[in-house]
């Protein structure tokens, strides 16, 4: 995704410029990205950055009046308000709605970047004193990888960037696979790759003369853990307010932006509380090619309450006819990170793109109001990989289960946003820029301080849960409308028996999908002729990998699991992948979960290991 990228270093010029430029090409992965460098010699540092054009980043660098202090910035940062307006009150000098006041910032602020607000990472390089910083978000969310060496220390928006200058980082740990194979990501701040790391959270490290002088952080969980919970009533109206003051920020700007909506009660909060002019904000929501999802049906509903555009984005038989395309860039782009079942969402998000170049979700906002867990570990099918890889396998499931302790929201926001959902929030940013009120700073400080009576760890909403009043505080003709599992809204449809159709129907396609057991594949299979997955699928996803992994993609499937350069990797049993392609492909099995890690894994090694 856009981002910085450079190294900092004691060797010379000669040396060090024509890697910051081999690191830069590396990152410009469309025609719509802008890119820039900038060079202090006297102090090691050669940094670069490629922004979507347009975006609140582009215009880097940004420096001070004394043109003392440079700072590069990627992602965006949503100050309060009266925060430009003070700064020129100050005495200092700047235009526009974009970057600027950032370095007037760092000039009054000496714990910079700690009362940022965002998802960002960047270095401020400082001439008087000869040092730079570099720093990320709190929530680690605008990923800096970065790799230490004898020569220089490398740091970059994407690990291939440094993968092109360093090519002898081209091996992958089996520490990392197996968490991958796992969770679906890779803990504690590894990569896939061995020595190349992730920049901590809250991060900003010291370099002076060339060198790594200083790691330090400036924030730590423990700062809101602390916090006394609050009465059910006062976190309600604490939640309101800071959600209602606090919106507002996520709209600012001259760029345009549409609203991505779901079934579900996040976006609608988003909805009830924007006011946007009737006809002013396009919404949209992803579709599938069987029928209308739920999704769509109430995203709709939604839209038209509020009096807005919208329009559905389908996936479908245009998706799957470029799935080999989709599925390669989708590992690509994000560095290994996503797995090839997202390239759903980068195909949707060129659509996206088109509407709008910023795109406003509800990302995050069960996760951190409701203290939803988005993954865990999962065994991989018996007889699957080799029994010494099986150990990193294992190894990760106690990982996962060590890192979980402690405080809920602390795991949420700062252990698996950055590591579990980064890939596809990097996958996404390729094309358009992400926004979500749900990791606002004062949302989540807040949502430290629910009481313990409300921490309910479901996706379930009762009609009594904060979100649903904060919709109907907002817009109660929003709070009629049920959501996609039926809950909530005052007709007809959201009656006890409706509920219940709707959440057999969610738990059914679950069934006929990715989560059909093995003894129901069997039997589906006999029972074919009566086509029954037709009764439950795209009621409630657009996307449907196990019959399109058994039929349109079948082709895809064979050529890539069953080529001998797959079948030779030391981790896999050879037998096992050959008995599961041949079955799931049959019909009588299914092995989705296993064919998205299969396939995944063999992109990986195609692109960053045997490609050099």
């Amino acid at each position: 995704m856009p981002g910085i990228v450079g190294l900092i270093t004691k060797r010379p010029r000669h040396w060090a410029e024509p890697q910051l430029q081999r690191m830069i090409s590396t990152l410009c992965h469309e025609s719509f990205y802008t890119q820039g460098t900038w060079l202090e010699e006297s102090q090691g540092i050669y940094v670069g950055w490629v922004a979507r054009k347009g975006s609140f980043a582009e215009g880097m660098p940004v420096c001070n009046e004394k043109k003392d202090k440079a700072l590069v910035f990627a992602g965006e940062e949503y100050p309060d308000p009266d925060t430009r307006s003070e700064l020129m009150r100050s005495g200092h000098d700047f235009n526009g709605n974009g970057p600027e006041y950032l370095i007037h910032l760092a000039e009054e602020d000496s714990t910079f970047p700690k009362h940022l607000n965002g998802r960002f990472h960047g270095l401020l390089i400082d001439r008087t004193s000869g040092t730079a910083m570099l720093f990320n978000d709190r929530y680690g969310m605008h990923r800096v990888y970065y790799h230490e060496s004898p020569e220089a220390f490398y740091f970059a928006a994407e690990a291939k960037a440094i993968l092109a200058v360093r090519p002898e980082l081209r091996a992958t740990s089996d520490k990392s696979l197996g968490e991958f194979v796992s969770c679906g990501c890779v803990l504690e701040d590894r990569t896939l790759f061995k020595g190349i790391y992730v920049l901590p959270t809250a991060s900003n490290w010291q370099f002076r003369n060339g060198a790594l002088e200083q790691k330090s952080k400036y924030f730590e969980p423990s700062e809101w853990e602390d916090q006394d919970p609050l009465a059910p009533q006062a976190y309600y109206r604490q939640l309101q307010e800071v959600f209602s003051r606090n919106l507002p920020r996520y709209f600012y700007g001259q760029e345009k932006i549409a609203v991505s909506l779901t079934g579900g009660l996040d976006t609608r909060m988003i909805m009830a509380w924007w006011n946007a002019p009737q006809g002013s904000l396009p919404t949209y929501t992803f579709g599938g090619p069987l029928r209308e999802c739920q999704d769509v049906t109430i995203a709709r509903k939604v839209a038209s309450v509020c009096e807005q555009p919208y329009q559905v984005i389908p996936v479908g038989e245009d998706f799957l006819s470029q799935f080999a395309h989709y599925a390669e860039r989708a590992v690509y782009l994000s560095d290994g990170c996503a797995a090839v079942n997202r390239s759903a969402d980068l195909y949707a998000n060129e659509f996206a793109a088109q509407i709008a170049p910023v795109r406003m979700t509800g990302n995050y906002g069960s996760e951190i109001l409701r203290r939803l867990r988005a993954f865990k570990p999962t065994d991989p099918a018996a007889g699957l990989f080799q029994p010494d890889f099986m150990r990193h396998v294992d190894q990760a499931r106690q990982t996962f289960n060590r890192l979980i302790e402690g405080h809920a929201v602390s795991f949420t926001a700062f252990r698996q946003a950055p590591w579990y959902q980064h890939g596809l929030l990097a996958l996404e940013q390729t094309q358009l820029s992400v926004r979500s009120p749900f990791l606002d700073n004062d949302l989540v400080q807040t949502a430290f301080r629910a009481p313990k009576s409300q921490i309910v760890k479901s996706d379930i909403f009762e009609d009594n849960d904060d979100c649903g009043r904060l919709i109907k505080a907002g817009n109660p003709a929003l709070s009629q409308i049920p959501t996609d599992r039926g809950l909530g809204g005052a007709t007809r449809w959201s009656s006890p028996i409706s509920r219940g159709m709707l959440e057999f129907t969610f738990k059914a396609e679950y069934a006929y999908d990715y989560g059909m057991p093995q003894w129901l594949a069997r039997v589906d299979h006999r029972l074919s002729w009566l086509h029954l997955e037709r009764l439950f699928l795209g009621r409630h996803k657009f996307c449907h990998f196990r019959i399109w992994y058994r039929d349109a993609l079948a082709s895809y499937v064979k050529e890539m699991l069953l080529d001998p350069r797959t079948l030779l990797r030391p981790y896999i049993q050879r037998g096992t992948v050959e008995a599961m392609v041949n079955s799931h492909l049959k019909g009588d099995r299914n092995f989705t979960t296993e064919i998205h890690r299969l396939l995944t894994l063999e992109l990986q090694h195609r692109l960053f290991v045997d490609s050099q």
